[in-house]
């Protein structure tokens, strides 16, 4: 049986659409102390962070506010590198709280040969520098005069809880805080970054298991479920309802080959719960669909437990994909908009199957009505006939 195309022109339409929202936080809603207004911001692919700025050509200076998630025991960083595209020859301004329990930020380069923080000047000139906490979020404002002149810029930023001396030393070398570097246009908005591919590779994962196993399944089951109460809709309800569930699968194969791949490039950091649940739920849909081959007829004596267990596990498949695509959305950290999107769909799909419920349940009782009737005015036929006979 040909699977049709429908589901997956609906996948390609849902990635190109997507994934160029997707695969950055918004930043455009944040609000500033002072009334700080900047001009472009850009959600950087690393630690949760953002970057304000506001540059001014008459003089080559830019005003930055540098936002990341952070506790009260932690310290944010931003940097310049005049020199390179990483740490070494970064010239790096921190925030943090110092002894005094109050938020101070500091300034201080950083080299391969010297990782040691201290508060000193820059290879550019600082105009102003500030920080705030709130929320658990920690804030870096500063205005720098632009190195060379140069609206092209390598940024470096950092995020971590580590101090010596009562000063921020050293971060985690793996996973995001190796890969929260880039190149910034501050006149066009646009930035590249180590993590950027990786990033890609994210979304693409998170929207293929979405529409497969989040959107896709659900409806083949709805399909199964309803339609075939219809005696007009069969054998076409199994055929939608096959259709639509391979195609689920095939496209839940291509996200679940990129989950494997994000794994195996993520030294270091693991989503344990996630990663089981999407072992879990590739292995039962796996057998779901070996299941289908062993389907065995209406009539056989063996189909009551054959339904008993394709039901119980489809069942299962689907409360799994759910749990696991909000899982998803935590640990990717989109807009919240694509998660609001997702909880209508999947809250709209729960609103048709409680209604379909209803009607097909009305079906059905009318259907047993219908038939007791007529076994009643054939059983008084019968009787009325033979008492004629005796007669």
């Amino acid at each position: 049986m040909a699977i049709p195309i429908g589901p997956l022109m609906l996948l390609c339409l849902l990635v190109s659409f997507f994934l160029p929202s997707f695969s950055q936080q918004s930043c455009t809603g944040e609000r500033f102390s002072q009334n700080r207004i900047y001009s472009f911001c850009n959600s950087l692919p690393q630690l949760s962070s953002n970057l304000h700025w506001t540059y001014h050509p008459a003089n080559s200076t830019v005003d930055i506010a540098y936002r990341a998630p952070q506790s009260s025991n932690g310290w944010i960083a931003w940097a310049l590198n005049p020199t390179g595209s990483g740490m070494d020859g970064a010239q790096t301004i921190f925030a943090f709280f110092d002894s005094r329990n109050a938020m101070t930020v500091v300034s201080s380069p950083i080299t391969f040969a010297n990782t040691t923080v201290t508060n000193s000047s820059l290879s550019f000139k600082i105009y102003s520098m500030a920080s705030e906490f709130s929320n658990n979020v920690m804030t870096i404002y500063a205005t720098i005069e632009l190195p060379k002149n140069s609206t092209k810029v390598n940024q470096v930023w950092q995020a971590a809880t580590t101090f010596s001396n009562g000063l921020p030393s050293g971060h985690p070398i793996s996973g995001p805080n190796v890969l929260s570097k880039g190149e910034l246009d501050l006149l066009s908005g646009e930035s590249s970054s180590a993590g950027s591919s990786r990033l890609h590779r994210k979304n693409i994962h998170g929207v293929l298991n979405a529409v497969s196993w989040g959107i896709l399944m659900p409806i083949g089951a709805i399909i199964a479920r309803y339609m075939r109460v219809f005696k007009s809709a069969d054998p076409a309800w199994f055929y939608l309802h096959v259709a639509c569930q391979c195609s689920a699968y095939i496209i839940g194969v291509a996200g679940w080959g990129t989950g494997l791949k994000l794994g195996s490039d993520s030294k270091g950091i693991t989503y344990h719960r996630h990663r089981t649940i999407g072992i879990v739920l590739f292995s039962l849909a796996t057998l779901q669909v070996f299941a289908l081959l062993l389907r065995p007829k209406k009539d056989h004596k063996y189909r009551l437990y054959w339904n008993i267990y394709h039901h119980a596990i489809g069942y299962t498949i689907i409360v799994l994909s759910v749990v696991n695509i909000f899982k998803g959305f935590d640990i990717l950290d989109p807009d919240h908009k694509w998660k609001h999107a997702y909880i209508a769909i999947i809250s709209t799909l729960g609103g048709i199957a409680v209604i379909l419920e209803a009607v097909t349940w009305g079906v059905v009782l009318k259907r047993k009505r219908s038939v007791g009737s007529d076994k009643s005015h054939r059983g008084v036929n019968g009787v009325n006939g033979r008492q004629h006979q005796v007669v």
